[in-house]
């Protein structure tokens, strides 16, 4: 019966034809010959099918698959260029491989968009019981004699204006969620973002004027942009907030207020060097040992945390920007210093607290 149903469906997509072809003139000879072959040989038969020479393996072939440049979820650290609104070179930027390159879960990623939405959610619907609806309490009629139905109010739910049994009442809509799930998911909607190449990162968010023309301008030279998120790290300027405040395709959020819905909504994110600074901070629970200038103590703090949960990967990485260093010259020299300030910071800690070799 399946084998049948099949094969009914097949006719009624491409109408009914023989072994010689007729019926799927508008089809390419190779795809034809496919069809009537796996048609034909089908025989009403559960069996797996094997396609024989004349399965059209090059038309199929022509699908084209888009893969990433490079390993996604690797805990590696990402050396990003760094701009403005006039597309002026404003050096590099060192993005932290713990929140900007962790492996893609599409599952937390949906908890924490439920979690959002749940939270979000008004919750002030209500309906009245019995007690509350307006209405006379006398019996209507007496109990017997009457031939019709006893009843004992007319507020009931079976009589017009009555009450609503069981009806929805004001309650909170939100669900429970571990602080380190909402963290996890900001990361990994950061990590697409950076993955897709479309995080970029602004020195400031300084513009000349309030006029709309500099956002549009700017937003004119961006390619396959449809909606911009800005993250501001302090206060939002005033400037910015009038000039992006008529467009519907431009929103802007403090870097407190960052979530992983508003991510989702937006294809290009913009951040200033503060907002990633602070996500950053936000997201690890601590600070930054190469773009934030804490002390040493806090600096150590960090660098013990993060080996004691991926020894290899964290310290393959901050040993490896001298390969950077060679591979690309370009680079300014400052994020490098700043790394090799992080390998001596983890040399003294090795010593102080008996950490392992530096590989």
């Amino acid at each position: 019966m399946a084998a049948a149903s099949i094969s009914r469906r097949i006719v009624r997509t491409f109408g009914s034809f023989s072994a010689s072809g007729n019926g799927l003139t508008s089809l390419p000879c190779d795809l034809k010959c496919g069809i009537i072959s796996l048609v034909s040989n089908r025989k009403h038969s559960t069996s797996i099918l094997t396609p024989d020479d004349n399965f059209p393996y090059d038309f199929l072939a022509k699908k084209k698959v888009i893969t990433p440049d490079r390993t996604i979820g690797q805990y590696q650290d990402l050396v990003i260029p760094v701009t403005n609104f006039q597309n002026e070179d404003k050096g590099f930027m060192v993005l932290a491989g713990d929140v900007f390159d962790v492996p893609i879960r599409k599952d937390i990623i949906h908890h924490v968009v439920r979690w959002q939405l749940a939270k979000r959610q008004q919750g002030t619907h209500s309906t009245k019981t019995i007690s509350e609806v307006s209405g006379t309490g006398r019996k209507p009629w007496n109990q017997k004699g009457t031939g019709r139905a006893r009843h004992g109010t007319l507020r009931g739910p079976q009589f017009r204006g009555g009450c609503v049994m069981h009806g929805p009442k004001p309650r909170s809509h939100a669900i429970k969620m571990n602080k380190q799930v909402r963290r996890l998911g900001l990361k990994i909607a950061l990590s697409a973002r950076a993955a897709e190449g479309k995080l970029v990162v602004f020195d400031d968010m300084a513009l000349p004027t309030h006029k709309t023309k500099n956002i549009v301008n700017y937003y004119n030279q961006m390619e396959n942009t449809k909606k911009v998120l800005v993250v501001e790290g302090g206060p939002i300027d005033e400037k910015l907030k009038l000039a992006t405040q008529n467009l519907h395709y431009v929103n802007i959020l403090p870097s407190i207020g960052l979530n992983v819905y508003s991510i989702l909504l937006h294809d290009t994110l913009v951040m200033s060097r503060d907002a990633v600074n602070k996500i950053t901070e936000l997201t690890r629970g601590r600070g930054t040992e190469i773009n934030s200038s804490y002390s040493l103590e806090a600096n150590l703090g960090v660098t013990r945390v993060l080996r004691d949960e991926r020894p290899s990967s964290k310290i393959v990485t901050i040993a490896g920007y001298s390969v950077i260093k060679e591979r690309h010259e370009p680079y300014e020299s400052s994020v490098f210093e700043a790394a090799d300030g992080a390998v001596k910071r983890f040399n003294a800690a090795k010593k102080e607290w008996g950490f392992g070799q530096l590989i």
